[in-house]
């Protein structure tokens, strides 16, 4: 199904009947991913899987957007289905856009629950290795940006991005480029005391995109706001542990939201 959204064409599916439940997916991801969830969900719930701009069925945004810009986004899609109450699913890029959210005044609906998979947020550490990394990366990227040297080897500064970027940023468009660098820069470790509804964190043991010790982090930082939080490990799963244990990840699931009862 197709919403238009601040004239933004969005991908949607609907599934189930009850309570709504928004899944909000990770970057590079679509609806598709997380069918697993949605049909699990609507054993009781009504769940509304949707493309981000940029991702899957949904055009990219209009501009280089900052996660605020996908959360502000996000509850104008939300409310218009007229939903009062909802329980949110955030899966890594999925979850900075719910941390926004959660922090946002005036909201025209309340969160009853939150379910972060996974998630971004947390800034990591760099390494010196990393650091390095950049720092050569930025020294090539200024040789080549100038003009005789683009002239000479026009593809060369593009040969030097897939060398040194991520997956993510080398499958990007231009655009969506920009917006990743804008938004994994940003930390939100500082919002997460926010958050006062039921928490519940899943997250892979062998995570190396949003590794354990960002959950530690999620679940200290929201429980010091007095939310009520639980931190559930996933053994032998990483960033997808949805996908990796799902059997495990899916009881986890039934028994926070009382599936089956």
């Amino acid at each position: 199904m197709i919403k238009d959204i601040d004239g933004i064409s969005v991908n949607y599916e609907v599934k189930g009947s009850g309570e709504y439940v928004f899944i909000l997916h990770g970057w590079g991801a679509n609806i598709s991913v997380y069918n697993s969830v949605a049909n699990l969900l609507s054993q009781k719930f009504t769940v509304v899987s949707f493309d981000f701009p940029g991702f899957g069925g949904t055009e990219e945004p209009p501009q280089v957007w900052s996660v605020s810009d996908y959360a502000e986004f996000t509850v104008k899609f939300i409310s218009s289905f007229n939903v009062k109450n909802v329980i949110l699913f955030g899966h890594s890029f999925g979850g900075r856009v719910i941390i926004k959210m959660a922090s946002m005044q005036d909201l025209p609906f309340s969160i009853s629950k939150i379910i972060f998979a996974d998630s971004a947020g947390v800034m990591p550490v760099r390494s010196k290795k990393q650091n390095f990394r950049t720092r050569i990366y930025k020294i090539g990227k200024f040789f080549l940006s100038l003009y005789p040297v683009r002239k000479l080897f026009p593809q060369a500064l593009e040969a030097l991005r897939k060398k040194f970027s991520s997956a993510d940023y080398a499958n990007a468009s231009p655009l969506m480029r920009g917006v990743l660098v804008k938004t994994v820069n940003e930390d939100l470790t500082s919002l997460l005391k926010n958050i006062k509804c039921q928490t519940l964190l899943i997250w892979g043991v062998n995570d190396t995109a949003t590794p354990i010790s960002d959950a530690e982090v999620f679940e200290r930082e929201i429980s010091s706001a007095g939310a009520d939080v639980g931190l559930c490990k996933i053994q032998n799963a990483g960033h997808y542990s949805f996908l990796d244990q799902p059997y495990v990840f899916q009881n986890i699931l039934k028994s926070f939201l009382k599936i089956g009862d």
